[in-house]
């Protein structure tokens, strides 16, 4: 695989997982499902797969050749990207109304 093709991958899990917490009731997607689930838990779901995207993409680049130390910089804007890209899953969630 390329890196170009390993960016887009990253950067597709991320989209669909940072999505992933506010889209569905269930707890880490495979749990039981809760009704209503709490914004802890949907924080929670978040920072985990957070932190699988992050092996993914640790992965990837290991499997490409040697991977690079990162500082505390890249880790911060790693978050605000994925957070970034939760938005729209949080405002269909939290700021849309819905019908009832």
């Amino acid at each position: 695989m390329s890196s170009a093709a390993s960016v887009w991958l990253v950067l597709l899990a991320a989209a669909v997982a940072a999505n992933l917490p506010f889209v569905n009731e269930r707890l880490f997607v495979v749990g039981p499902q809760r009704a209503p689930k709490g914004l802890g838990w949907r924080v929670l779901e978040l920072a985990l797969l957070f932190a699988l995207v992050l092996g993914l993409g640790f992965a990837l680049e290991t499997r490409q050749g040697q991977r690079h130390a990162q500082n505390w910089e890249f880790y911060a804007v790693s978050l605000c990207l994925f957070l970034t890209l939760a938005f729209p899953g949080f405002v269909w969630r939290y700021l849309r109304r819905h019908r009832r």
